[in-house]
């Protein structure tokens, strides 16, 4: 499997590495301490508490490695490559809808940072990738669930 950039801004990059800090330092311990109590609870053939420490201590393994393996193939948009001309990840962008004139404001960042609760989508994301490289001024129309919206860029900061 040929492994593809994952676009970060330095902020979202260091959530990750605190992240996977995080994982190593405290919770492979308290796993490894769950293991340890049910070890000596004696028979392992019929200790479930063994055996849900165990898959357990996967899911952190497993955890572990897939942020690793992001941060390995990690991009960091950093804002010198940044300006406010042209929608970019990293760029903060205000659009309106043009039928409804409703304007929402979106930070264009990498998949692994989305959180579109906090404003943050994807360059992946329908809408997100179709505002990479607009200009204020600009439309694009974007085929999102509820069918074909029409946006115009009204403001790019960073």
């Amino acid at each position: 499997m040929v492994e593809k950039d994952i676009f970060f801004t330095a902020e979202g990059l260091e959530k990750i590495e605190n992240e996977i800090e995080y994982l190593k330092t405290v919770r492979r311990k308290e796993v490894a301490e769950r293991i340890k109590v049910a070890l000596g609870y004696g028979d392992l053939s019929e200790n479930s508490e063994y055996d849900e420490a165990k898959n357990e201590q996967a899911l952190v393994e497993e955890k572990i490695a897939k942020l690793e393996m992001m941060v390995r193939n990690a991009k960091v948009i950093s804002e010198d490559e940044l300006n406010s001309e042209i929608v970019n990840i990293g760029s903060t962008v205000k659009v309106k809808d043009v039928q409804s004139g409703e304007v929402d404001e979106y930070t264009i960042v990498g998949s692994a940072e989305a959180d579109p609760l906090e404003g943050k989508i994807s360059n992946e994301s329908p809408v997100g990738g179709k505002l990479l490289g607009l200009k204020v001024g600009e439309f694009v129309e974007v085929d999102v669930p509820d069918g074909i919206i029409k946006l115009e860029v009204v403001e790019i900061s960073l």
